[in-house]
């Protein structure tokens, strides 16, 4: 598997995502459409140009998703049993359609699992950039991931 598992792992680690994407509107419409969020400053441009970002933000929502999907390939692709929880999470600067998104994650805290010697719980802080370096998203994140054989 692509992924990491727990052995790989340890406190400090920071990982540089070898992916970036660029945010389209018809992401943030989409997304929108599909959570029926019809919060006017995500999808009514007239509305938005008149508020202090003077236009459209993408859903901070789809921003956290897609900071999580970025992290996939080098990190848990089929290597964790189970997401366990998301906290802290905060958007200090918004998105804006045409933003490209990167993301850095770091092993904040490790511990092994009491009742599955298989595995082992990892807390992470993924950060999301824009293309100028600006941090747009901060996630910390439980995870549960498999060790390697036992």
């Amino acid at each position: 598997m692509p992924g990491k598992t727990y052995d790989d792992l340890h406190v400090g680690m920071k990982i540089a995502h070898s992916r970036a994407r660029t945010v389209t509107e018809t992401d943030n419409v989409l997304f929108n459409a599909l959570t029926m969020n019809d919060q006017p400053l995500h999808i009514d441009e007239h509305f938005a140009a008149q508020t202090e970002f003077g236009r459209r933000i993408v859903n901070g929502i789809f921003t956290l998703g897609l900071v999580v999907g970025i992290s996939v390939p080098d990190l848990t692709a089929g290597t964790i049993v189970a997401n366990l929880g998301y906290e802290n999470v905060r958007h200090p600067a918004p998105v804006f359609h045409g933003d490209t998104i990167s993301v850095e994650t770091e092993v904040l805290e490790m511990r092994e699992s009491q009742s599955k010697p298989d595995r082992g719980v990892v807390r992470l802080k993924h950060t999301g950039r824009n293309q100028d370096g600006v941090v747009v998203v901060e996630v910390e994140r439980s995870v549960l991931f498999l060790k390697k054989s036992t």
